[in-house]
């Protein structure tokens, strides 16, 4: 629908908790809506399933319902792993507990990861109609914020709800993609040449997010393809305020557009908002570094079929083997797994991520730079390599918005 926002604008709530203690049920609760499969049957929720919802007052959010983290037996590690992975998206975990059970220790186990990840966690006590407990004896051993509640009965689900708004790590709702950059009235043009990849009458995400946040700032949008770029400019009686533009076209771009116009483009943005804009521009410069046959990784956000001409399978890869003077050894990720050997590359080039959230991107940097691998993403790797990054990087500099991680 229209008037839904992307999944990766949602605030991800991740409800983590061993087998039978009511993680689903306690999302009917909070939901007020019969929206997860609910049984008496330990282990009825296998892999990971998401549910898409507005909560006021916090506004649009994604819950993630896992399976138990007790799971048992070889199909259950598999089912436990593919939780861990869910903590890559979390931005609040809800830790959950049943009064019945007094080993905490699987509990200790995951609080100490989300902890090391900088994951806030809410621990809920559930089921408190049939098992009342006094929560101090769980904060003795976990230093975070614990709720009382029955997803049974209702009872404090309310303040479940507050303490999950309280706890949040932003307000992602507040947070301007591009409208930091420029005053109102300002006149924006977005250079989104035709992709033949994108379905039929539909815009890149990125781009539909950037003209909503314009409009949301009262900034004025213009669209155009890079071959009607020439048109447009000469048409204007002002200069544009900024120009936004997919980083493949960059080379027409620059040689129509007046010097002392503000240049940027669709991944740089998203580098900024989602991630750390400075890391990647420094992960772009590594590329001098690279050597013929050293191994870099592609990243892709989403899966989709590949056509002729596909930035990541064809024309990075033959863009940095120029650079290089040789071929370099390309191996292309796509979708929500991401490599756990990251050691072998010499360079991480991530997509834009428009499908992703803050925190997933945030933890595939934090992957890379723990192994001491450089990361960069698509735009910021092209602007590099066509010789236009610091011009690009303008617009972030010029008195407007740092390029440093927010």
């Amino acid at each position: 629908m229209l008037n839904q926002a992307p999944a990766a604008s949602r605030l991800h709530i991740g409800l983590f908790g061993r087998r039978n203690v009511g993680k689903s049920s306690l999302i009917n609760a909070i939901t007020g809506q019969q929206i997860a499969l609910v049984s008496g049957q330990p282990g009825t929720t296998t892999d990971p399933v998401y549910k898409s919802m507005e909560i006021l007052p916090i506004g649009p959010v994604m819950f993630m319902d896992t399976a138990g983290l007790d799971d048992e037996g070889e199909v259950g590690t598999l089912r436990v792993n593919k939780t861990r992975k869910v903590m890559d998206r979390t931005d609040v975990a809800l830790l959950v507990f049943s009064p019945q059970v007094a080993d905490w220790s699987l509990e200790l186990e995951w609080y100490q990861a989300f902890k090391a990840r900088k994951i806030p966690v809410v621990g809920v006590i559930n089921r408190i109609d049939e098992n009342d407990v006094d929560a101090a004896l769980f904060e003795e051993y976990f230093d975070v914020p614990f709720v009382k509640v029955s997803s049974k009965t209702g009872l404090y689900v309310d303040k479940l709800t507050e303490a999950i708004q309280t706890y949040a790590p932003v307000d992602l709702s507040g947070v301007a993609l591009v409208g930091d950059l420029v005053n109102s009235d300002a006149l924006v043009v977005l250079v989104a040449p035709p992709d033949k990849q994108s379905p039929k009458g539909r815009l890149k995400l990125a781009q539909v997010q950037v003209i909503r946040d314009l409009l949301d700032h009262h900034a004025m949008a213009l669209t155009v393809t890079d071959d009607e770029l020439p048109t447009l400019l000469a048409s204007l009686n002002r200069r544009p305020d900024l120009v936004i533009a997919d980083a493949q076209v960059f080379d027409k771009v620059t040689r129509v557009l007046p010097g002392d116009v503000l240049l940027t483009s669709f991944s740089m943005v998203l580098a900024r908002f989602k991630g750390d804009l400075g890391l990647m521009v420094e992960g772009a410069r590594t590329i001098d570094s690279l050597k013929p046959g050293d191994k870099v990784l592609i990243a892709e956000a989403c899966t989709h079929h590949a056509m002729e001409g596909d930035i990541a399978r064809e024309r990075l890869p033959q863009w940095l083997s120029q650079k290089v003077g040789g071929d370099v050894s390309i191996t292309v990720n796509t979708g929500v797994d991401f490599p756990e050997d990251l050691g072998q590359y010499k360079l991480v080039v991530h997509c834009g991520a428009c499908m992703f959230n803050r925190r997933q991107v945030t933890t595939r940097l934090q992957k890379a730079t723990q192994a001491g691998v450089p990361v960069t993403n698509f735009g910021v790797a092209i602007a590099y390599l066509k010789g236009v990054l610091d011009s690009s990087l303008r617009a972030f500099e010029d008195g407007h918005a740092s390029i440093e991680k927010r």
